[in-house]
């Protein structure tokens, strides 16, 4: 069996994996510019090949979870040009094993539904709620094998950049956190690190302990570019789990 090529498009990144029936590879985040071409997204491609001394010809599909729909087109181009392979986009011609109980199904993230899909199928607790920190912070609550609904919140790069762009004097910020414990910041710098890591944190942590009352003892997972700086100082996460969506890519395509 060849290699699959994984493509997690999101808003801002578009993440990139190889894979075979082993597990995943390492993987590649390149900016999301739908207005690239397809021949331009072949050529990277291309290059993350050669540098993981893969031939063109050992990959046999590309498996996508997109949320930029003028972006699929271009992968659908690169698959078939540069690649002669065919493209499966989950939600489409690549099932997603859940029962989708929102009101309009198709207004759901792939990203959402496939991170779901490998929590489910990862672990054994009936309620889970899984939290996507990316361009928008996302909880999706599965019970079973149904995926119930969520909440939309504000990402937390995405309301860094609002911070510092809407006013005068405030920095940019680095989000890493050198204690677990919240302390009163004695810069401008260290005041909005401080208010956005443990902010964030408290409003997923509130979150969870109101959807607790829908369902019963939730195991909750986290993912995203910024999960593990949040999940450092969260009390109601139990595991991170930054390749989620590639490893319910990865999943649903070997499930087919």
């Amino acid at each position: 069996m060849g290699y699959v090529l994984l493509f997690d498009a999101g808003n801002t990144n578009t993440k990139i994996c190889l894979a075979d029936d082993q597990g995943l590879g390492e993987s590649y985040t390149l900016p999301t510019r739908p207005a690239n071409t397809a021949d331009d997204w072949g050529l990277k491609i291309e290059a993350i090949l050669a540098r993981q001394g893969v031939s063109a010809d050992d990959v046999e599909a590309c498996a996508i979870s997109s949320v930029v729909p003028p972006l699929d087109p271009l992968i659908m181009d690169m698959a078939q040009r540069f690649l002669d392979c065919e493209p499966y986009f989950a939600g489409r011609n690549l099932p997603i094993d859940l029962e989708n109980e929102y009101a309009r199904p198709e207004q759901v993230g792939a990203d959402i539904l496939v991170g779901c899909l490998s929590a489910r199928l990862t672990y054994e607790h009936r309620n889970l709620i899984v939290i996507d920190f990316g361009t928008a912070t996302t909880l999706a609550c599965v019970q079973g094998t149904a995926f119930k609904g969520g909440l939309i919140c504000p990402g937390i790069l995405s309301s860094t950049s609002a911070l510092s762009s809407g006013t005068a004097k405030l920095p940019k910020v680095d989000l890493e956190i050198k204690s677990p414990d919240l302390h009163w910041g004695k810069s401008t710098e260290e005041c909005l690190n401080q208010g956005l890591v443990f902010g964030f944190a408290s409003m997923v942590d509130g979150l969870v302990e109101k959807l607790s009352a829908q369902m019963d003892d939730p195991f909750v997972v986290a993912t995203g570019g910024l999960s593990r700086n949040v999940a450092q100082v969260s009390e109601r996460i139990d595991e991170l789990r930054p390749e989620l969506v590639m490893e319910g890519l990865w999943m649903a395509y070997y499930n087919r």
